[in-house]
């Protein structure tokens, strides 16, 4: 059954993307970064199986960023490209904060109020070095495939739009998953930590090439537009 809904989530997540491009222009591409990452980090606390391997959830969206910031990168330039990745990193950090200050509180002594209390505990109790890991991984990940997208741009211009969208994107999430492995998970026995490393970059690999048709869609929307903030 998951198998039937992963593959559609694909799809959905990215033309609901490229559908706010087409609504909202620069800005929809912006507040979808902002708000994807806070969905990806919701989604990731669910553990499902599909295809017989164990995936958390929330690496459809969250592939989705660096579809977002490609766009940008191809459409405005990497200087707005990189406003993007430091937009979601601002939401990531914004929300860890005000969600675990938010757990401070004492709930209401009413069994409705404890399950809810425990329910928000469960989804933003985030151990420490999970919390680190997840921050530096965005960080680092985005801002190289912003460098990487350019660096490859700057050599086929125009042509090859498969090549520095996809390229890009599994270098990049390769850095992501090696990044946040090693920080959340550095004191885990190596064969587990590998099992992890393999799948959830799998995953990540997979909703790349599926994301590369929605590339060349958003390439084909305004394909005339000029503007003060056009690629550099």
């Amino acid at each position: 059954m998951n198998e039937w809904l992963w593959i559609p989530s694909i799809f959905l997540t990215m033309g609901l993307l490229v559908f706010s491009y087409y609504l909202f222009g620069k800005t929809g591409l912006l507040m979808w970064i902002a708000i994807a990452t806070i969905i990806a980090n919701i989604q990731v606390t669910q553990t499902v199986d599909i295809f017989g391997f164990v995936f958390t959830l929330g690496n459809v969206v969250y592939g989705s960023c660096y579809l977002a910031t490609d766009i940008l990168n191809e459409k405005y330039g990497k200087q707005v490209a990189r406003k993007g990745v430091y937009m979601g990193f601002f939401s990531l950090i914004t929300t860890t904060v005000l969600m675990q200050f938010s757990l401070l509180y004492t709930p209401l002594a009413d069994k409705a109020a404890l399950e809810t209390s425990d329910s928000l505990h469960l989804l933003f109790g985030l151990l420490p070095w999970i919390a680190v890991g997840s921050l530096a991984a965005y960080l680092v990940s985005q801002l190289f495939d912003v460098f990487i997208y350019s660096k490859i741009r700057q050599k086929t211009g125009e042509r090859k739009l498969w090549l520095r969208t996809t390229g890009s994107t599994v270098l990049s999430q390769l850095l992501d998953t090696l990044t946040f492995c090693a920080i959340a998970f550095h004191d885990m026995p190596f064969s587990i930590w590998w099992q992890i490393f393999i799948t959830t970059y799998l995953a990540k690999f997979v909703v790349a090439w599926f994301a590369t048709p929605f590339m060349y869609w958003a390439k084909r929307i305004h394909p005339t537009k000029q503007s003060t903030d056009a690629a550099a």
